[in-house]
């Protein structure tokens, strides 16, 4: 029973993570794209919220309960599909900890260029455009650990 329960907050915090970061990416990328210097600042203002209360705690939630289930199962940790997750995970974090200063770095660029009526910075265009490069390595690794974790492969 432990075991189950063990996994379905792993299984949850996984959704949550993936969930939450496409989501925040996809309606940041929206409205960026139209410009509207005003929206963009109140939903990055949002977006970085979301990381903090959703992103950061399953990030760390996942090699938690990861950890935990291997152990509970006996699985080694050098087995490859679990060694390959974690590479995996590695590199989705690596591209994560940038992406929230960047994150971090847009808000407050966008929204002093709302309150002062200009449109958005050469400075803000070049945070986003990092973090839009930074997705797709983050994206491609946790489609992968989701593979990993449903076909195991040796």
């Amino acid at each position: 029973m432990e075991y189950l329960w063990v996994k379905l907050l792993h299984i949850l915090s996984s959704t949550l993570l993936f969930g939450t970061g496409i989501g925040s990416a996809f309606y940041l990328l929206c409205v960026v794209l139209r410009r509207d210097v005003k929206v963009v600042a109140q939903v990055a203002r949002v977006v970085v919220l979301a990381d903090w209360l959703f992103t950061a705690t399953t990030a760390i939630a996942q090699p938690l309960t990861g950890w935990y289930l291997a152990r509970l199962m006996q699985i080694p940790f050098s087995t490859p599909w679990l060694m390959g997750s974690l590479v995996l995970y590695a590199i989705a974090i690596a591209c994560w900890l940038p992406v929230v200063r960047l994150q971090m770095l847009m808000r407050d660029d966008a929204q002093a260029s709302a309150l002062a009526g200009l449109p958005l910075s050469p400075a803000f265009k070049r945070y986003f455009t990092l973090w839009f490069v930074l997705g797709f390595p983050a994206l491609g690794a946790f489609l992968a650990i989701f593979w990993l974790m449903v076909f195991k492969p040796s």
